[in-house]
């Protein structure tokens, strides 16, 4: 089983990445400014692809902020909507995750 302090590392450390990873979609979306057509509609198709991965470091950010009030808390590793134990396996892939592997079912359905 892995420790709550390493899940808390590994989020920790998810976070900071995301959080640079956006600081620098939003650099990149400033800069764009082209005054050429062409060179503006090239621009415009590579911003519609940064916004979208924004929008999902954005979800995933608060996500992983939300888990870590969890441990904070000391409700890491339940589920928050049955109160069963979430699977190690299922946290090894997504150490985020509010749900149990049958909870996250029956919400996808």
């Amino acid at each position: 089983m892995v420790a709550v302090l390493e899940r808390k590392a590994q989020l920790e450390a998810r976070l900071a990445a995301l959080e640079e990873k956006l600081r620098e979609i939003d650099e990149e979306l400033d800069s764009h400014q082209s005054r050429d057509w062409e060179e503006l509609a090239v621009e415009r198709e590579t911003d519609e692809v940064l916004e979208g991965e924004g929008r999902a470091g954005k979800v995933e950010i608060a996500a992983i902020r939300a888990a870590l009030r969890r441990i904070e808390e000391g409700t890491y590793g339940e589920c928050v909507q049955c109160g069963e134990d979430i699977s190690e396996a299922r946290l090894d892939v997504l150490p985020f995750t509010p749900f149990c592997a049958a909870c996250a079912n029956k919400l996808h359905k």
